[in-house]
């Protein structure tokens, strides 16, 4: 896989699902994934549905966070695990298909380096600056050790936790091709201001190639 730029993930945000999911797909955002951790599974799978009546047939993938069997469910693209979730491999048994994206997230150089034994498509690496996103952050891993991961990794990175437009020149100066942001998305209010904020995030990514 190539790098693919910004990553979206969804979670607790103010717009409705559908909008948000509107708003990749035009954008060309190549992947959205929903993280609603304090959802029950009805409302997950809800959500994850209403996502994908908009992008199923685009070139906007849907990634479901954790839950390997309500992504068969709703026949989601993709499945991002975490640390304490199923290994890839086991993940195959509830949710099969070569053709699906499998992501797995990592918080340390060790981390990072069994991950890619794994072989998954990508690998999430953060969190890069502090951030109240979870409720038991993990510590900050910081710019230096982004850059030395994304120069060994044999899959793409994607750059997470604390990012904002203000700091994101520092992460693509560490080499960071693929970058999530999501209480910059996730704060908006209207579409019209999120469409915005993608384009920006868009462009900034698209100069640094």
């Amino acid at each position: 896989m190539d790098d693919f730029g910004l990553y979206f993930i969804v979670t607790k945000p103010h717009l409705p699902y559908r909008v948000l999911a509107e708003a990749c797909v035009a954008r060309g955002v190549k992947f959205l994934q929903l993280r609603e951790k304090d959802f029950s599974d009805r409302d997950t799978l809800k959500a994850a549905e209403e996502i994908r009546e908009v992008t199923e047939g685009t070139d906007t993938k849907l990634i479901i966070n954790d839950r390997a069997d309500l992504s068969r469910l709703v026949d989601a693209d993709g499945l991002h695990l975490g640390q304490g979730d199923l290994t890839l491999e086991q993940s195959l048994l509830f949710f099969p298909g070569k053709e699906k994206v499998r992501g797995l997230s990592t918080h340390s150089p060790e981390q990072a380096r069994r991950a890619w034994q794994e072989k998954p498509d990508y690998i999430g690496f953060g969190p890069i600056f502090p951030t109240p996103t979870k409720k038991i952050p993990d510590p900050a891993v910081g710019t230096e050790q982004l850059g030395l991961i994304v120069a060994q990794s044999p899959v793409p990175v994607v750059a997470i936790g604390g990012l904002f437009p203000e700091n994101l020149e520092e992460v693509i100066s560490a080499g960071a091709r693929n970058v999530c942001l999501v209480r910059h998305f996730m704060e908006c209010q209207r579409e019209e201001e999120l469409i915005k904020r993608i384009e920006g995030i868009q462009k900034m990514l698209e100069a640094a190639k």
